[in-house]
């Protein structure tokens, strides 16, 4: 007994460390959008409740087939050099994998939900694994003007990545109540936007917009939705382009469409879906993914959140087959780059089905 306890304490600790810091000021204003009840915030669309049965704990501890790739994922580097000089007007984009997205935009370098570190974990030694290195490691990037934070979970928000742009200047826009993290790893408060849900931000002439999603945050035991998510509208004088961040399925990406679009691109989550309606609530199919495109009137499409690291119990390669089957139903013009490849998001290219050589 004296050892479960023990444990239990340990845990608890652990869980209280590795919570996130609230920025309260902003969490509470008065004028919020985003819904915010009994101390936390909460979907338009709430979603279903997480059961923990006994079935759930032996599927999330049991073996799924195919889950990580047998072979070495293509990774096409990109030239250090090339983020030293301005980017040229345009629209341009390079996955980096999971959800990070390098975007050259409208003479602008913005960054989503960067994550070059190993491990998407609160430590270094444990937790979920890339299967790829990185297009460009992290001592090498640089030239970067802006990051869009979606939320707060490690695969999407990562600390020496954030740390090494802090250094150089970057502009960071970020969900309410975020702030605080940001600012105890070391960035000055003067490069740290906070924004609700319909607010907006800017830099060099682009409209930073935080679209409504449907989602959580966390990244410890004591935090749970008390950092506010979002997807991102960014608005430049000639291209604009949408980040879902992780979602479920929503009617406010309609909103988003009539409100910001057309735009000229998205970047949405395809992968990391799963059984049960309280997992699929909160992060959609690729089917739905086809479908926000539609919603927010994108063009082309750059499928992401998945070929980076093991987060649920679909084989690796699913969430871009179906997807390429939804975009021939709904005739999406998809976009699918090899990690690091620089896509122009105004030329028409064909793309092979690289994944397919993996294994």
């Amino acid at each position: 007994m004296a050892v479960l306890l023990l444990v239990a304490a340990g845990g608890t600790l652990i869980g209280y460390w590795i919570s996130a810091p609230i920025s309260h000021g902003d969490q509470s204003r008065s004028e919020r959008v985003a819904p915010f009840r009994d101390g936390r915030f909460v979907n338009f669309e709430p979603q279903a409740s997480a059961d923990v049965t006994v079935a759930s704990v032996i599927e999330a501890f049991a073996d799924h087939e195919r889950t990580n790739p047998i072979g070495n994922i293509p990774v096409i580097p990109i030239d250090a050099e090339r983020l030293q000089s301005a980017p040229g007007a345009g629209l341009r984009m390079a996955w980096l994998g999971h959800a990070g997205v390098l975007v050259e935009i409208d003479g602008v370098r913005i960054l989503t939900d960067p994550v070059l570190s190993n491990r998407a974990s609160p430590v270094s030694f444990a937790g979920p694994m890339r299967f790829h290195k990185p297009p460009i490691g992290l001592s090498e990037l640089g030239g970067i003007d802006a990051v869009v934070i979606s939320h707060n979970h490690y695969d999407h928000l990562d600390a020496a990545t954030v740390r090494h742009l802090a250094k150089q200047g970057t502009q960071f826009f970020v969900p309410l109540a975020n702030k605080a993290q940001l600012l105890i790893w070391g960035v000055p408060e003067t490069q740290v936007t906070e924004l609700d849900w319909w607010e907006e931000g800017s830099i060099a002439g682009l409209r930073i917009v935080a679209t409504p999603t449907r989602h959580y945050s966390n990244r410890g035991t004591f935090d749970y939705k008390k950092t506010l998510w979002s997807s991102w509208s960014v608005i430049g004088p000639n291209n604009r382009f949408f980040y879902s961040g992780d979602t479920g399925y929503s009617k406010v990406f309609s909103e988003i469409g009539a409100r910001f679009g057309p735009f000229d691109a998205t970047i949405i989550k395809v992968g990391a879906y799963g059984p049960g309606d309280a997992w699929h609530d909160i992060h959609m199919t690729p089917e739905e993914a086809g479908q926000v495109h539609v919603d927010v009137k994108g063009a082309k499409m750059l499928p992401v959140h998945w070929a980076t690291f093991n987060l649920a119990y679909h084989p690796w390669d699913e969430p871009i087959i179906r997807a390429l089957a939804i975009a021939e139903q709904k005739q999406i013009d998809l976009v699918t780059p090899q990690v690091g490849e620089i896509v122009d998001m105004k030329e028409d290219k064909e793309f092979s089905n690289w994944w397919e050589d993996v294994e």
